[in-house]
This record gives structure tokens, sequence and C-alpha cells, in this order.
């Protein structure tokens, strides 16, 4: 049982974790959201290329057990046609806000993305999830004393009415995105073709980083074909394949205040919709 004061620090940690911006009230009148301040609220919490921040240190460390179980959790829940990996990146790295995307390790996020897809495709309710979590921690109340976490099933489920996708059954022995060749027509841009970036809104999910919108950059490859991002991530049947290129800019253009050479150049991959031919 937590006293009043132990609720009352946890809601102020709570609140020191939401990111906004401090010169606006919470709740602002219509009158105070600019289109400037309207794109920075909406836009997709994982794309964080090019924003300021503290220099960071990379370091190299081994898989925990958690996060290897959590890996396979969401490979099997793809080869069983639960969910495309797609979704799993959406769910995981876009929809649970800002300050849950920096504040939660990597894999703590899939594991979150797990908990919402089986709930809202209605394999498992969130009350007996919920139950099931604090029959874990009653097991484990003393710590692991050094062994491994145990699963206690209750039973074992039949899964022969579950509603699936298809693309793990299509996908079998060709592979992602490979399954998708030849159903994209000829691709529009060739390499070597100049192309700007389009400055289209970024609602709800893209892989498309903000930083490149608006660029002109070069045709460096042309990559695969498959749906874009903002139709695969939400599983959809007739999401219509297409090009995805290979887009190469130059980091002095791209970069402003730039200090590297003139010819330092940057790639990344960008499907057809995004991209229109440069003037």
């Amino acid at each position: 049982m937590s006293t009043a004061a132990e609720r009352a620090a946890q809601l102020d940690l709570v609140a020191r974790q939401l990111s906004s911006y401090p010169e606006l009230p919470d709740a602002p009148t219509p009158d105070l959201i600019d289109h400037e301040r309207f794109s920075a609220y909406t836009k997709t919490v994982h794309d964080v290329g090019g924003e300021p921040d503290a220099p960071m240190k990379y370091e190299n460390k081994q898989y925990e057990v958690w996060e290897h179980n959590t890996y396979v959790i969401c490979e099997v829940l793809a080869w069983r046609g639960i969910w495309v990996s797609e979704e799993r990146r959406r769910m995981g790295n876009v929809d649970l806000g800002r300050a849950a995307y920096l504040g939660l390790p990597y894999y703590g996020r899939w594991l979150l993305a797990v908990a919402r897809v089986l709930v809202e495709k209605h394999h498992i309710g969130l009350g007996e999830l919920s139950e099931r979590m604090v029959e874990v921690q009653a097991r484990y109340e003393g710590g692991l004393a050094g062994e491994s976490l145990a699963a206690h099933p209750k039973f074992e489920g039949d899964g022969s009415q579950v509603e699936r996708n298809h693309h793990h059954i299509r996908a079998v022995g060709k592979g992602d995105p490979q399954v998708f060749a030849g159903q994209a027509g000829e691709p529009r841009f060739h390499v070597g073709d100049p192309v700007m970036v389009r400055e289209m809104p970024a609602l709800l999910y893209t892989r498309t980083p903000e930083y490149v919108r608006g660029a002109t950059g070069e045709i460096a490859a042309i990559a695969y074909e498959s749906p874009a991002a903002e139709d695969e991530t939400w599983d959809r049947p007739d999401a219509e394949p297409e090009w995805f290129y290979v887009v190469r800019f130059n980091l002095s253009e791209l970069w402003h205040g730039y200090t590297g050479t003139t010819n330092d150049s940057l790639q990344t991959e960008l499907p057809e919709r995004w991209l229109k031919a440069a003037s």
C-alpha cells in the first residue's frame, strides 16, 4: 500500500517527464498555435535527427536475457501473422509520446508494443494482462536470486480461429521486401536524377526524416519495391508497393553551419511518394 506522500512524489516525477514548450500554457487557445508549433507538436517522436542535444557516448553492450526474449517474442508474432514489423515500429517508436520514447530502454519499448498489439487486436484483455503482471511480481517479490524467469502458463491456447494477416505466408522463401518485387511498375527516377524531398504533412507515422524534407539530392541507387511505411504500419491489405530509392545529399547544403568538407555526403532511403523531380 502506498502513502499519500509516495503517491504525490510519483505524480511529481510524472510531471517532470512531460515534454512541452515552456513559453505556452497547458491546453493553449487555438490562436497561440502557429503552423511551426503545430508541426512541432505533431512531429513523430522517433524522428530526432538534427535536433539539438547533448553529446552521447556510444557503448556496445551484450544483450540481457529479457532483451533476447523480447526480440524473439516480436519475431514470433510476425511469423505467426499477428502483425508486420512496421506495426511494431509504430507502436514501440511513435505511439507512446516523446518522454517515454526517450526515457525507456530500446527493448522496453518493444515490450510495450507487444502488449499493445495483443490488447488492440483482442488476443488478450488488458485486465487479464494486469492481473498476470501482479502474479509475476508476487512470484519474484524477493528477487530472482540468480535464477531465470520461468513461465507458468495457465493453459495452452487454440490459435486455429485467430485472425491473421497473410504477409508471413506470401513472404516464405522470398523474404521482405523481395516478396513485393515486380509490383510497382517502372521506377519514376533513375540513378543520377536530381530530386527534391516533398514537404508533406507527417501525421502519426513516417520514416522520412524531417531534416531532409525540402532538401535537394540525387538518386544514388534504386533500392527495392515495398509499401511505404505510412501504409504498411497499419497492415493495410490494399497497400500498393512503390519504389524506394537511396538518395544522396551534400552535407554542406543539408546542414546549416556545416563545418566539414564540401564533398561530404549523407545517404538515406526514401519511398517514391516523398520525391519529386528537382527543377
